[in-house]
């Protein structure tokens, strides 16, 4: 029978309050420029103007699936402490 893995607290994937709060940032950031096209929109002349005036509708999507992607570390699961054993075998 093999010894258990133990594994470092540095392994563990982040925390969902810091991952929430990452995807936050994103997205306000996003929005921040999003805001700053729009304001782009009044002060920007003739065939211009479409720049910004794409930014701010291409923006919004572009922020909400930034926001919305979830970062994996692949190959750093969390095991479950305490694997089940099969029937009749002992924990030594």
């Amino acid at each position: 029978m093999s010894k258990p893995q133990s594994h470092a607290i540095t392994s563990l994937p982040t925390s969902p309050d810091e991952e929430r709060k990452a995807r936050m940032v994103k997205y306000s950031v996003a929005m921040a420029v999003r805001m700053v096209c729009i304001m782009a929109c009044f002060v920007t002349p003739g065939w211009w103007l479409l720049i910004p005036a794409f930014g701010a509708v291409v923006l919004p999507y572009v922020a909400v699936v930034a926001a919305n992607t979830v970062v994996n570390s692949a190959g750093r699961a969390v095991e479950r402490p305490g694997a089940l054993l099969p029937v009749g075998e002992d924990r030594a």
